[in-house]
């Protein structure tokens, strides 16, 4: 039961090392320890509670900071390619930038400083959370069920986790680039 309010706690609170923390839940479901639903869903609930705290974050201080941001044509750019894919695909662009480092955090906070509506936002978040808080939870049941040493299964699966997120995490980044570079080329220096 410890175990559930700690991963809840770090769900909630934004920049917390959520993964590490479901990863290790989702080894101990694998040893009988806690039931993997209950992790699933703890994790779930506490990340869309982040979610929409980051949310807030972003409609009452993100407009300001994304102006600040967008002075200069590179980061003009990616806001705006930012909130083109989030106008046209929002909801799909946020349940996929879910499983990036920190993408749901600029998602939330993205979400809100476009003014989203609560509506609109919340069951997308929710979905999201649902989906990426059963992938990071299985890898580490999964871990968990093929190695014996809890640390080893720990590890292997973040590793695993890693090794996913971060080819999704370049994509991203190198279309931004594009759109970086594009606006370099229409601005004059």
């Amino acid at each position: 039961m410890t175990a559930l309010v700690v991963l809840f706690v770090v769900a909630v609170v934004p920049l917390a090392p959520t993964e590490a923390v479901l990863i290790g839940c989702g080894v101990l479901a694998a040893s009988g320890d806690l039931p993997l639903a209950a992790v699933i869903g703890v994790a779930a609930v506490g990340c869309t509670l982040s979610d929409l705290i980051n949310f807030t974050v972003g409609r009452t201080a993100g407009m300001r900071a994304l102006t600040r941001f967008s002075q200069r044509p590179g980061p003009r750019a990616v806001v705006a390619w930012t909130a083109s894919k989030l106008a046209t695909r929002g909801e799909s662009i946020l349940v996929a930038v879910r499983f990036v480092p920190g993408g749901g955090l600029a998602g939330a906070v993205l979400a809100g400083s476009l003014r989203w509506p609560i509506r609109r936002f919340a069951p997308i978040a929710l979905v999201g959370a649902a989906l990426w808080s059963a992938y990071t939870a299985t890898l580490g049941y999964f871990g968990g069920r093929i190695f014996t040493d809890p640390l080893v299964a720990t590890l292997i699966s973040f590793v695993v986790a890693t090794l996913i997120s971060v080819p999704i995490g370049m994509a991203v980044k190198a279309a931004q680039r594009r759109v970086v570079d594009a606006a370099a080329e229409v601005v004059p220096a």
